[in-house]
């Protein structure tokens, strides 16, 4: 499914998320399209339990606590999420799922501090991080130009 057509999804879905349809519209769609366009795969593969919960990964130097953070892998096929895990759990299943709906889970997954998008079949070595806070404050930016008052107005 290209990139309009997933937007159009989560623009009609807003009520459920408890978003205007316009925010979604206007400030969200734009940034998910942008950032859909440059990890470059209409959807990615993500690791799931059978509850529907995506596998978080705790990653970082273990001399250094404060290096670690909590990250959820994309990969660019089937195979690679299924090889990415070193002891092949029954119960996890790669599942795919559009671009732009990765990315509006991701804005409102607090507890999460990046998607590390595996953009090469085959590749591990080189990824694309997008870190959450990054998404959230692209949002911010488009939400203030979209709520944009001038001061001297009164």
């Amino acid at each position: 499914m290209d990139l309009k057509p997933q937007l159009q999804i989560l623009i009609n879905d807003a009520p459920n998320h408890g978003l205007s349809t316009v925010v979604i519209e206007q400030a969200i769609a734009p940034v998910l399209e942008i950032l859909g366009q440059k990890l470059g795969h209409l959807e990615y593969y993500i690791l799931q339990n059978l509850s529907e919960e995506w596998i978080v990964y705790n990653v970082g130097n273990p001399e250094e606590k404060e290096s670690f953070k909590k990250v959820i892998y994309g990969f660019s096929s089937v195979k690679d999420a299924d090889n990415f895990q070193e002891n092949k759990d029954n119960d996890v299943l790669a599942i795919p799922i559009p671009i732009t709906h990765i990315l509006f889970r991701l804005f409102s997954l607090t507890s999460i501090d990046s998607m590390v998008f595996f953009t090469e079949p085959g590749n591990f070595k080189t990824a694309i991080e997008l870190k959450r806070n990054d998404l959230q404050n692209l949002i911010q930016q488009q939400l203030k130009q979209l709520v944009n008052i001038p001061n001297d107005i009164a």
